[in-house]
């Protein structure tokens, strides 16, 4: 079994022979031959192994993968079967490579080892993408309500600069990929809806008239990475400098003040 001061590598297990015993969300699964399953060496407690059994572990960096700490949390012991579909594939080719470990120092077994990784990183893809179909398939009601308190959470989280997906997604504990499905479905994306939201605070605030504040102090106010990004982003949404929308804003104020104030005297 892999080390527990392991944090930089997952491991993949494919299952021999013998009783092995997977806990994922406290529900317990017998692995059958050739079964496969992600772990993570902090959490072998999830692991059970009987007497007599055999699996081999493949040790695969986290960053290999192309997904986030809380993506590749969603899949962390789950079970995947070896008799079907991308299991079988993954399962077959992992078991064969274990088998020629006369190649593991050659450039053919380079090229295997990526491979492996390759076909690892379809897996993880795989369970994620069920993992957001079951998520979708709530009922209506609910995932409007969930889709609400995200954005009252995004409003209550715009000054934050680290505001992001995985950030979102991890304080309501659902994946990344079921938060962008939430957004899709009502026609945006997280962060589309982010910076839009942004950008009308920042519009706001610019317009206000009797206070006079740098381009630099609301881009740093309201999350924007830099001055330079938060003026591309204002010109590409609106058309205009923020200089430009707060000379407007200000010269429209002084013209209605104006005109106020000679309808008042006539």
């Amino acid at each position: 079994m892999p080390e527990t001061n392991d944090r930089t590598h997952v491991y993949l297990g494919v299952h021999v022979r013998g009783p092995v015993t997977v806990v994922h969300d406290r529900a317990k699964t017998l692995l059958e031959p050739n079964d496969l399953f992600v772990c993570d060496p902090a959490r072998r407690h999830l692991l059970r192994f009987g007497e007599g059994c055999q699996t081999i572990f493949f040790r695969v960096p986290r960053c290999y993968l192309g997904v986030t700490e809380s993506e590749l949390d969603q899949v962390l012991g789950v079970p995947v079967r070896g008799g079907e579909g991308i299991g079988a594939l993954v399962s077959d080719f992992l078991t064969a490579l274990a088998a020629e470990a006369g190649l593991r120092h050659s450039t053919i077994g380079d090229r295997r080892a990526r491979t492996a990784v390759h076909l690892l990183s379809v897996l993880v893809m795989e369970l994620l993408d069920a993992d957001a179909t079951d998520e979708a398939d709530d009922a209506p009601g609910t995932v409007n309500e969930m889709l609400s308190r995200i954005r009252v959470y995004i409003e209550e989280h715009l000054m934050d600069p680290d505001l992001s997906p995985e950030s979102i997604a991890r304080a309501h504990h659902i994946s990344v990929r079921y938060l962008q499905k939430l957004f899709q479905n009502a026609g945006s994306t997280v962060s589309q809806w982010v910076r839009q939201r942004r950008l009308e605070f920042c519009r706001v605030e610019l317009g206000r008239s009797n206070r006079r504040i740098t381009m630099a102090a609301v881009a740093r106010r309201w999350g924007f990475s830099s001055p330079s990004h938060f003026s591309r982003t204002f010109r590409g949404a609106y058309g205009m400098s923020p200089s430009e929308w707060q000379a407007l804003a200000t010269s429209a104020f002084a013209s209605t003040t104006a005109a106020v104030q000679d309808e008042r005297r006539a």
